[in-house]
């Protein structure tokens, strides 16, 4: 290799993307998603056995779908084929599976086919895979931030696992920075400049999660930087600032402020004080807060604080959500200041969200339970036969539309999981479930006297 290849490799190396750079290369040195690839999890073992299956990845942008799929592949020293749903169809499919077929037939070497967006292929393409997965001939790496469940055909996704992706923690989105501020191969490492742990707070905070974005933001910080001189090369937040044309939010280096805000907001809506959530909704919007997370957060506080005390608070939070993202800013921050306003000063109850809690942690205690037979669905004669939907009484034939009837299963007979309050409409509830439950009891069989 003369010193021309060398120099035209040095700038083919350079001009890609930093994120691109810093993709592992290894399970080692992949961080994050620790409850996919812990020590003992199913996807390590499987990796490091060799022993490679279908999967798809679902999960948000930048959160290492493909670098995963990569690293299965080099692992288990598959051949490797990738494509993208957008760009490609059943032609490019056949083509894969044409050299899928010459790699174990002439290589003993199995394919991992990684399909980028999976989501995007018609039934049609997805058909396509079928019987190649069936087979073995391929073991199929899909990739998605769609749900499966919605955009994969059911014979597809019976064939493979779905393995969920989170956002990146705060912790490992400061891992991926620091390593790449260190890195002199691959990172910025060759720079000599120092960053401020604020400047990468920010970077961090306007990545939500998403690592491909927190580290195009750093290379766009330090290129502001790296013509200074050596002295003057020192990122800071207000350089990151620059780059990235958003102002941060008044934080410490822990974030604290940020998670202050949104604190006091959600508890001045809780304490039914109007000015007040008003007030910290502003603070937010003004510093830069993406609206549609504090859009998100009043959706999920319309039914934690509100519940069904106010029925509409749902569909109030919802529709500001809405209605932000139909008219944007800045006029829709007056959508989520309705929202905000509705929401404080709505009758409270926790009641629906206590319900829910005691339903979780009665799974956790009980298992599966078999559905009770007169409620289960019987479709068919032989189901019939074995008396699912015998005895059901249907709720229509009785006086208001009301029968006393065994829904939950017989483990769970008499529990109770939703009390509700006497705010708002959660009293005409509390009245109507109390003459129900009192219809129970008269109709209850009575213990015979000895």
């Amino acid at each position: 290799m003369d010193l021309f290849d060398q120099v035209e490799q040095q700038m083919a190396k350079t001009a890609r993307p930093l994120a691109e750079r810093m993709r592992p290369k290894t399970l080692e040195t992949f961080v994050g998603q620790t409850h996919l690839l812990g020590k003992d999890s199913l996807l390590r073992q499987a990796i490091k056995e060799d022993q490679l299956f279908s999967v798809i990845f679902w999960g948000p942008p930048g959160s290492g779908k493909t670098t995963l799929a990569r690293i299965m592949a080099k692992e288990t020293k598959s051949n490797f084929e990738s494509f993208s749903a957008v760009l490609s169809g059943v032609k490019e499919i056949r083509r894969v599976i044409d050299r899928a077929t010459i790699a174990r037939r002439h290589h003993q070497k199995r394919t991992a086919l990684f399909v980028d967006e999976i989501h995007r292929f018609n039934k049609a393409q997805q058909d396509a895979f079928l019987p190649h997965v069936e087979s073995g001939l391929i073991t199929l790496i899909g990739a998605t931030t769609e749900n499966p469940s919605f955009e994969v055909i059911a014979p597809l996704l019976s064939r493979v696992r779905v393995m969920v992706l989170k956002p990146f923690s705060r912790e490992a989105l400061l891992t991926i920075l620091n390593g790449a501020l260190v890195d002199k191969d691959n990172g910025l490492g060759g720079l000599s400049f120092e960053a401020d742990p604020e400047a990468l707070e920010h970077i961090v905070w306007a990545a939500d999660g998403d690592a491909r974005a927190a580290l195009n933001n750093l290379e766009a910080a330090a290129a502001l930087i790296q013509k200074k001189n050596v002295q003057e090369r020192k990122m800071t937040r207000a350089v990151v600032e620059t780059a990235l044309q958003k102002k941060a939010l008044r934080y410490d280096k822990a974030g604290e402020e940020h998670y202050n805000l949104i604190s006091a907001f959600h508890k001045s809506l809780r304490g039914s004080d109007p000015d007040a959530a008003l007030y910290w909704l502003g603070r937010m919007l003004v510093a830069g807060e993406d609206p549609l997370y504090v859009a998100r957060r009043m959706v999920r506080f319309a039914s934690e604080d509100v519940g069904i005390a106010d029925p509409r608070a749902l569909s109030v939070a919802v529709s500001a959500m809405q209605a932000f993202q139909f008219v944007g800013l800045p006029e829709g921050n007056l959508a989520l200041a309705q929202a905000a306003v509705y929401l404080a000063t709505a009758p409270k109850s926790n009641a629906l969200y206590a319900g829910y809690g005691k339903v979780t942690r009665a799974i956790d205690e009980t298992g599966s339970l078999a559905v009770p037979l007169p409620i289960r669905n019987a479709p068919t004669k032989m189901m019939k036969d074995l008396g699912y939907g015998k005895g059901y009484k249907y709720a229509h034939d009785f006086q208001d539309a009301y029968v006393p009837q065994a829904y939950l299963p017989e483990a769970l007979r008499g529990r109770v999981f939703y009390v509700p309050t006497e705010r708002g409409y959660e009293k005409i509830i509390k009245e109507r479930l109390e003459k129900w439950r009192r219809l129970q009891e008269s109709m209850r069989p009575k213990d015979k006297k000895r």
